[in-house]
């Protein structure tokens, strides 16, 4: 042995000399400045990122609104339109009040008539077997109905009213 080594360790006791090397460390002064530089720029630049996203959802919905909004005024220009219409105005007060011209004759029914209304919710408030067998009998009516009186028709009276108003 010609003298400790350079990083060498000599031990006591006759044993050999262990060589140590010195680890270069990981960071260095100038990495943690760039780290902590780059870390600033993100923080620095996040919140006005964040705000500009926020922004830009914000304007998207606005337009989104504005698009049904002229849809609607659209479609309300057109009813108002309809509303201004003579001849639609006179078309729904026969339709909805039942009203008519003096010169008009006017036909009323007459009779029992079931609204579809409440033959559908008491079909669809039964169990299925009683909607099955109903059904069956239904159609059995029908066919016996068509056979028995082929010539019958359904009977409308009929009822002139001359100041243009249903009367009930």
């Amino acid at each position: 042995m010609t003298g400790p080594e350079k990083g060498a360790v000599l031990v006591p006791g006759g044993s050999p000399p262990k060589r140590t090397s010195k680890a270069a460390p990981h960071f260095t002064g100038r990495a943690a400045v760039l780290a902590i530089v780059l870390c600033g720029i993100a923080l620095s630049l996040a919140y006005p990122v964040r705000e500009y996203i926020s922004q830009r959802r914000q304007i998207d919905q606005l337009l989104a609104q504005g698009a049904q909004i002229k849809l609607q005024r659209q479609r309300l220009e057109s009813e108002r339109k309809l509303l201004h219409s003579p001849v639609y105005v006179a078309q729904q007060a026969r339709d909805r009040l039942h009203m008519c011209l003096p010169t008009q004759m006017c036909y009323e029914i007459i009779g029992d008539a079931v609204k579809p209304k409440d033959v559908a919710a008491r079909i669809a408030q039964a169990p299925w077997y009683a909607r099955l067998w109903s059904s069956v009998q239904q159609a059995n009516a029908a066919q016996d109905a068509a056979r028995a009186e082929p010539a019958r028709r359904h009977h409308v009276t009929r009822t002139h009213h001359g100041s243009g108003a249903h009367r009930a």
